[in-house]
């Protein structure tokens, strides 16, 4: 494996094959946002969600995904258009993929790609004799918002591997919106989400500020409040902490065990701890 590979990855402490995968993914990740900046996609579009967290700003939990947004809105970007500059990137560290993007619905206003790349084929590259399916494949997600909610902001972060480059990132008071407007307006269907539970307290402990202008935003567009209905920092706290009420949290702990570190990080969650993460939110 390339050696700028062997150097990220030794980043990692991993010991078991659950560990390997998620650290060439992450690694596919980072590389495929070098191949996007090369092909000037961050004039277009910011970074944002759980992987922004992990990359830019060192969170202990693992992201499978890679979400943007475009910077305006444009029904006709598409993701095809850069599938052969990340391609190349990755062939470029060695790595050995294939990348698809999903048939748009017309009537969702985000557009997906996927990489995928043989489990079994990356570990022997990395040296790394650790038993799994002939077939199994690490998979990332790209997903785009084709058609991003009004007043975000955006910075761009430097990061330095496998190059020093730049990326177009959503702010800490907007990602931190994104979560919130994902923590309570997922279909009921798909609310035990311990990874937004993780994150909600990650960005309280960083005392981060929500945009709430740009939240508000997001509950509109997704028809979870109404424009002309104002949306207070108290309203706000009164529905993480209803939300609060209504969570399983042991649910919560199997689902984002897997992707953290510490799972003893998890030991302390209870609902009264939640609850006062919810009063200390800040506008």
């Amino acid at each position: 494996m390339n050696q700028a590979i062997q150097t990220m990855l030794a980043k990692y402490k991993c010991n078991d094959l659950y560990q390997y995968e998620n650290a060439l993914k992450e690694i596919i990740q980072e590389i495929t946002l070098l191949g996007l900046w090369r092909a000037k996609f961050f004039e277009k579009a910011a970074f944002y969600g759980g992987s922004a967290l992990r990359i830019l700003y060192g969170q202990h939990r693992f992201s499978e995904d890679l979400d943007f947004s475009l910077l305006k809105k444009d029904a006709s970007f598409s993701l095809r258009s850069f599938e052969k500059d990340i391609v190349n990137e990755l062939r470029a560290y060695e790595f050995e993929v294939d990348i698809s993007s999903k048939q748009k619905d017309i009537n969702r206003k985000v557009e997906s790609a996927f990489i995928k790349a043989n489990t079994l084929i990356h570990l022997i590259k990395i040296n790394v004799h650790l038993k799994t399916h002939k077939d199994a494949n690490l998979k990332v997600k790209l997903e785009i918002d084709t058609d991003p909610p009004s007043f975000f902001s955006v910075e761009s972060k430097q990061h330095f591997q496998p190059i020093p480059f730049s990326i177009k990132s959503y702010t800490l008071p907007c990602l931190f919106a994104g979560k919130l407007h994902a923590l309570l307006c997922r279909e009921r269907i798909k609310n035990i989400k311990g990874r937004d539970w993780y994150d909600f307290l990650w960005y309280i402990s960083r005392d981060v500020p929500v945009d709430l202008t740009h939240l508000k935003e997001r509950m509109v567009q997704s028809g979870h409040w109404r424009k002309d209905e104002s949306f207070t920092l108290t309203k706000l706290k009164q529905l993480v902490i209803q939300k609060v009420n209504t969570v399983d949290l042991n649910l919560a702990k199997e689902d984002v065990i897997n992707f953290i570190e510490n799972p003893s990080d998890l030991d302390a969650w209870s609902q009264e701890l939640f609850i006062s993460a919810a009063e200390r939110l800040k506008g």
